[in-house]
Parts: structure tokens; sequence; C-alpha cells
């Protein structure tokens, strides 16, 4: 009896071994060759297959057993990757503690399932251990408003294409208004989660700096005080859709505004960093270390950003 489960552990361990080399075994042939049956080999690679399912929670690597007729035989088959690497799951955690978009509780929340979910059982306490400085010293917005639910429902709200109306407290003087709007993209900037919308009503649209419905108006959603997802539907003909990549590319600082273009001349030490600030930039001409520069960009938060920049920028027009 002893010898017989001797065996079967060889005969297991063997099979495993050369399904992780990459070999294709044919049952049949690795039946004759052990002096055991096909149906013996089919219970072994049955428990190599049980095997491999158990230690998906370990590894994060969903491998398989497959027939591949073509080959006449059975191989190993990496179906995909459960889990983020340690250097994957490092990155994110500390892009999300660098944002600063959550409070304090919804961070580690996210973080602890993050890690869980997410980073084999063997890696979580190093991954727990290398940001859980920078966790522990977390200092939240003050805001320190919760926004997770507040976002889904916009989300949901402009998946199916209906009004939003909400109390929203405005920037520059702290009044409530409200706000009755087409919620077109959620966008994520400097430590804020924001609303892109288009309003509808003339009388409040008097009121702002640009009047065309091309442009959005922008919103950050911790500001939104109260709203509403209503039963009614708008409509944004397929050729006007707001293209967030597009928007992106073009804002600053999420300030609303008109398009329009900048040409400056810039003598900083990175010309990369411009580059990827703004990027729809286009080099113009160089020379003695002078950049000349054209971009596209959205909204008034280009003058901030210029001004920013000090003796390194020369606007020409």
């Amino acid at each position: 009896m002893e010898n017989d489960y001797n065996d079967k552990v060889s005969r297991v361990l063997n099979l495993y071994q050369r399904f992780m080399d990459g070999e294709v075994i044919n049952k049949n042939i690795e039946a004759e060759r052990l002096g055991v049956s096909s149906r013996t080999i089919q219970r072994d690679i049955g428990a190599i297959r049980n095997f491999l399912d158990e230690e998906v929670g370990k590894s994060g690597v969903v491998n398989s057993i497959i027939y591949d007729e073509k080959l006449d035989g059975h191989r190993l088959e990496q179906i995909y990757k459960m889990k983020l690497s340690n250097s994957e799951i490092l990155a994110i955690c500390k892009i999300l503690l660098d944002s600063r978009a959550f409070t304090k509780s919804e961070m580690t929340g996210i973080l602890d399932r993050l890690i869980e979910c997410c980073v084999p059982k063997t890696s979580q306490q190093l991954v727990e251990k290398l940001i859980s400085n920078e966790e522990f010293h977390y200092v939240e917005l003050t805001h320190k408003s919760e926004i997770m639910d507040k976002m889904w429902d916009i989300g949901q709200a402009i998946y199916q294409s209906r009004y939003l109306e909400m109390d929203y407290r405005r920037t520059k003087d702290g009044a409530v208004v409200k706000r009755k709007v087409k919620p077109v993209a959620i966008m994520f900037s400097e430590y804020y989660f924001y609303l892109t919308a288009f309003i509808d009503d003339e009388a409040v649209r008097a009121d702002f700096d640009v009047i065309n419905d091309a442009f959005p108006t922008i919103y950050r959603i911790d500001r939104i005080e109260d709203y509403h997802v209503l039963e009614e539907h708008f409509k944004i003909p397929y050729g006007d859709r707001f293209k967030e990549g597009e928007f992106r590319k073009r804002v600053q600082f999420m300030y609303g505004g008109k398009l329009q273009k900048v040409k400056f001349k810039y003598k900083g030490s990175s010309v990369e960093a411009v580059l990827d600030r703004l990027p729809t930039a286009k080099i113009l001409d160089k020379g003695d270390g002078v950049y000349t520069i054209s971009a596209e960009v959205f909204g008034k938060g280009i003058d901030m950003w210029l001004r920013s920049q000090g003796d390194m920028v020369e606007v020409i027009e």
C-alpha cells in the first residue's frame, strides 16, 4: 500500500514538473511507459488541476491543464494573472496616497481591499510595510467630504444620459446655487474630482464668462452639497459627444473658459516638463537654449500656469 502511494506521488510530481517545463503529455503513451492504466494518468492530471486551483489565491496566477487536440495531449496553460505584481500594487498605492483624493477612512479602506484582493498572500505583509508610514501620516483634504457614493450616482446619470439637479457651493463667493445640468464626464485633477456638464438654462449661462454650448462647465464634486438624478433624459448627437481625452489634453487646473491658442518662449532647464504639462504643445523653434512653443488650451488655467513659471516663460501671444 505504501509503495502504491509513493508511486502515485512520484508520478504526480513528475507530471507536474514536466507540465511546468512546457511538455505535452499524451496520457496513453504515459500510461504505457509507466505500466498503469490511462485512467490512472487521467486521475493524476486531475490531482494537478485541483492543486493549481488551490494555488490561485496564493500566487494570483490562474493556471490550468488543458487538452490540446492539435498536439494530441495535455499541457499547462496560464489563463491570466488575477493578482498584481509587487511593483504594480506599490505604484498604485503610492499614486493613491499622493492624490489625497479621499478622506482618511476611505483611503484606508481602499488600500486594505487592494492589498487583500490584488496581492498574493506571500507579499501582502511586505507591501503593507512599504506604505505603512505614508498611510499613517496621510493628510486628508480640508473639505473632508466622502464622495465615492456621490461619484457613482453621477456616473450612472452620465451613463444613462439623465439630467442632474444639484445645489452647488461656488468657489468665488461661497454661495449655494441651483443648477440643472447634462452631466457628461467625471475627471480628476490636482487633488479633486470634477464633474463636467452642459447647462441649458440661458439665464444662468448669461452670467458666465463664456457663452458657448461647445464648452462644458466644471464643478468640483465635493462642492455638490445636494443632488438628484432626474428621470428626464437628454440627448447629445454622436458627432457632438464630449471627448474626455481631447478635453484632458487642453485643460489646466480644471478652470473653465474658451478654447484658445497660446504661444510662448521657454528658457527653463526641462522642456520635457512643459510638454508633459501641455500635451498639445509643439516646439516651433529652438535656439540658444530657448524654445518657442505653441499649445491649444481650454480655459483660464493656462494663465495661472504661465505666471507660475516666472522668468522661465515669456508669453508671445
